[in-house]
């Protein structure tokens, strides 16, 4: 069924929106609410826009450590940008309705850049196992891989979530058109179907195995080797230069996953159901925040780019002033 108006299939009435509950609970707090989400929207975009500017300003960044953290900066902003602009108005206007093809939208562009940021983690925390266990090979076994990992973390994400997106948009939608949500993900939409469901759930669990327990359980293994070679470092300045690298990387990965896992890999609990929302902020919201603060802040090359470009600014102004 396509046509806007509302129509009886199968004695339950077809939804054309959907309303986002979000955090309509908690009427009281949504002054604070817009403005603490407003706040983390700014300083996210601003950090991560203020990465991708000093990578690609400043020769010395370009690595391939930075190739991948420009791109996680770039999905960052996007990721950020397809849930926070919809909540922020939620909260401010509170209108809460969202119409069916702007919520599998939103899913789509969601799932898109979640599944990307998935393969990007696991990309760099394999560039810092060869640069950390195999720095003599790392050159040239980095060579021509940096766009392939790049390029493949996109289409996989790209092809995993059309497949998924294509076959939601052939449901039809029922009553009640409520969803205990802020933002619009799989499992709330495929509650609220009209038909059976079996096969994009099936086909989602095989592509949220393949697009989530790999990538993770790679990344646990470069750490695994890289914390088992640190450990070798006789050097205790080695060891805490070594430990300075990935640490950044590895509270990234930490907060992003674990959050990741309990919403979508515990089992469905009462208890856990009422705390997913909390949990979703933290990889949704959160981890685009952290990502520009943790590298900006604990990175020396990023802050010495930062101060050449601050310095270049100042002297330029010096000389129009002039």
């Amino acid at each position: 069924m396509t046509h806007i108006q509302k129509a009886e299939v199968d004695n339950q009435t077809v939804v054309t929106k959907f309303i986002l509950l979000g955090f309509g609970d908690l009427p009281e707090l949504h002054t604070l609410l817009f403005l603490l989400f407003l706040v983390i929207y700014i300083v996210t975009v601003a950090g991560n826009i203020l990465i991708i500017a000093l990578i690609v300003a400043d020769q010395h960044l370009n690595t391939p450590m930075y190739f991948f953290l420009g791109n996680l900066s770039f999905v960052e902003t996007c990721y950020s940008s397809t849930i926070l602009p919809r909540m922020l108005a939620s909260l401010l206007t509170g209108d809460r309705t969202i119409s069916v093809c702007g919520c599998i939208m939103q899913f789509y562009c969601f799932g898109f850049l979640a599944c990307t940021e998935c393969y990007l983690l696991a990309a760099m925390s394999y560039d810092r196992y060869l640069a950390i266990c195999k720095p003599l090979h790392y050159a040239a076994l980095m060579n021509g891989r940096t766009w392939v990992l790049a390029a493949g973390s996109w289409l996989w994400a790209f092809v995993a979530s059309t497949i998924t997106v294509c076959l939601m948009s052939q449901l039809t939608f029922c009553g009640p058109s409520e969803i205990d949500h802020f933002f619009c993900d799989l499992n709330p939409l495929i509650k609220h179907s009209c038909h059976d469901t079996n096969l994009i759930t099936l086909l989602s669990f095989i592509l949220t195995s393949i697009g989530v327990p790999f990538p993770f359980l790679l990344t646990l293994a470069s750490y695994t080797f890289i914390i088992t070679t640190i450990l070798r470092i006789p050097s205790t300045t080695g060891k805490k230069k070594a430990f300075s690298t990935c640490s950044s990387h590895l509270m990234v990965v930490t907060i992003f996953y674990g959050t990741i896992i309990i919403v979508y890999i515990l089992p469905d609990t009462d208890t856990l159901r009422d705390l997913n929302k909390v949990f979703s902020v933290f990889y949704t919201v959160l981890t685009p925040l952290v990502n520009p603060l943790i590298y900006s802040l604990r990175n020396k090359e990023v802050k010495e780019a930062m101060r050449k470009i601050i310095h270049k600014l100042m002297v330029l102004t010096g000389i129009q002033k002039e």
